[in-house]
């Protein structure tokens, strides 16, 4: 695993030893930012929801992100994430929490912040996407311009619209479905 654009460019990351992580591959993670036409940000708050390595959100830092929030149940996977912000050196434009995403969710509505990008790239086994979803609608958790990055297996079956959000890209890569939501403005509904 490497980092695959912007200042950090091939600089590799250390993976999460064990079957809970599945890293996103380097070309899934390449596709994803060519299907956000995003290949570099001036500033903005990231969401790394289900943060396995970092990798996705330590590309968003690469690629011109101000600051990343990090989240991993596994203990191993928040071993990782601090490691590969280490070796960067970039630990200061990132929080990293071991916490469940529901709850994790919960504090990120009390601290009212809004993201120009979030990841939700959880275990194949363990989708709960929809429910997600409408709590980022539910609690205006995006911004305005900002877009959801969902990664699942090819098999999930996902809304085309939840609330606000609208299923903006849907891509397929072998076993991998990558689908970006957008936030729709009220005049449009």
């Amino acid at each position: 695993m490497r980092v695959i654009a912007g200042e950090y460019k091939g600089r590799s990351l250390q993976a999460v030893p064990g079957k809970n992580t599945r890293p996103t591959t380097d070309k899934v993670k390449e596709s994803i930012f060519n299907l956000l036409e995003q290949h570099s940000f001036t500033g903005g708050l990231a969401l790394d929801l289900y943060a396995g390595t970092g990798g996705l959100g330590i590309e968003a830092l690469s690629r011109g992100l101000d600051k990343v929030i990090f989240v991993d149940t596994h203990k191993k996977a928040i071993n990782i994430i601090n490691q590969n912000l280490d070796s960067l050196s970039i630990s200061n434009q990132a929080e990293v929490y071991r916490n469940e995403a529901s709850r994790a969710l919960k504090a990120i509505i009390k601290r009212e912040l809004s993201f120009d990008l979030i990841f939700l790239d959880p275990p194949y086994a363990e989708q709960q996407i929809s429910t997600q979803l409408a709590v980022i609608n539910d609690y205006n958790l995006l911004a305005e311009e900002g877009r959801v990055v969902v990664e699942t297996g090819k098999d999930t079956d996902l809304p085309k619209q939840v609330g606000q959000l609208q299923q903006w890209k849907h891509q397929n890569y072998g076993e991998t479905d990558i689908r970006i939501y957008v936030q729709r403005s009220k005049e449009d509904m």
